[in-house]
């Protein structure tokens, strides 16, 4: 297999090791900066080069596309799988899961679990709005924001409008949640590949923090999964079209409940706290993906007979 994984950085740990794992199952295997792939676009004819050179070939690609990349990163995937690469994770698919209210809408609509969340554009609402939500503690999320960043806990309703007046003021797209206080502060990273959960473990917020993320200080150990938390991070990443995802749960009172779908999750963290090999996991996913070239049948000489 010819492979391309995209990512801006080629000496993030993630990358290295989905380099590392591909070339050890003999995949010829490139890093590229999408931002450096540029496209030529024609009827039938879908072109795309590399810092001048032409790139052709690829059976699939591995896409480490970071938000602030999304509309450029999805438009260079997009490019490759008109041009017949496979991509355990489509286009399409990143694009659903980066936009939090849209993956919370459609998650919601398969009923699967998760913190009550309200959403609205006009001021003269926010008290009702919060008033759907309930008493505070409230999340309040940027709709787009990664790895903790955006995301504030507002423990009184002053404390909430003032927030939302802020991110209104910068005209930013934000999601209003229930605080879920029994989780204290843990959530569970599932990391979802195929139709298996690979490797879970446990994120605890640090002292003073009620973010989990581990580049907040948050720790991480092995966690054994249930029953219902396995099928509703299989299902979250099913609803939302990736073959590899990290499903973000919570432990509630009324069961597992999903916070996030991302579409482009850390090998570090849970490599490291699962001594799963995560990587090869992704590999072994994305070449059984690549459908072998269709071959032309032979034609068979025809013979000269005499009559």
């Amino acid at each position: 297999m010819k492979l391309a994984i995209l990512s801006r950085n080629a000496k993030l740990y993630s990358t290295q090791r989905l380099v590392e794992a591909a070339r050890e199952r003999g995949h010829v295997v490139r890093t590229l900066d999408p931002l450096r792939c540029y496209m030529s676009i024609a009827p039938g004819r879908f072109q795309m080069r590399y810092k001048g050179k032409e790139l052709a070939g690829i059976d699939a690609v591995v896409p480490r596309i970071g938000a602030s990349v999304s509309f450029y990163g999805t438009a260079v995937l997009r490019q490759f799988e008109l041009m017949g690469a496979y991509s355990p994770n489509p286009s399409d698919a990143i694009l659903r899961a980066r936009d939090k209210l849209r993956c919370h809408q459609m998650l919601a609509g398969e009923g699967l679990g998760l913190p009550l969340t309200v959403f609205g554009d006009n001021p003269d609402d926010t008290t009702d709005l919060l008033g759907m939500l309930g008493k505070p503690p409230h999340v309040i999320k940027l709709n787009e924001g990664t790895q903790g960043n955006g995301v504030i806990l507002a423990e009184t309703a002053s404390a909430s409008r003032g927030v939302i007046e802020a991110f209104r003021g910068l005209y930013a797209n934000f999601l209003v949640q229930e605080f879920v206080a029994e989780a204290k502060g843990a959530d569970l990273r599932c990391f979802v590949v195929g139709d298996r959960v690979v490797a879970a473990m446990r994120r605890q917020a640090g002292e003073g923090e009620f973010r989990s993320n581990l580049h907040r200080g948050g720790s991480a150990s092995p966690v054994e999964l249930t029953e219902p938390e396995i099928d509703t991070a299989l299902r979250a990443a099913r609803v939302m079209g990736l073959g590899v995802a990290g499903v973000d749960l919570l432990r509630s009172n009324s069961g597992p409940l999903v916070l996030e779908v991302n579409s482009s999750p850390g090998l570090e963290g849970i490599e490291g706290a699962s001594g799963v090999d995560v990587a090869g996991a992704i590999i072994d996913y994305t070449a059984a993906g690549v459908r072998p070239p269709v071959r032309a049948p032979r034609r068979r000489a025809r013979g000269l007979t005499k009559g």
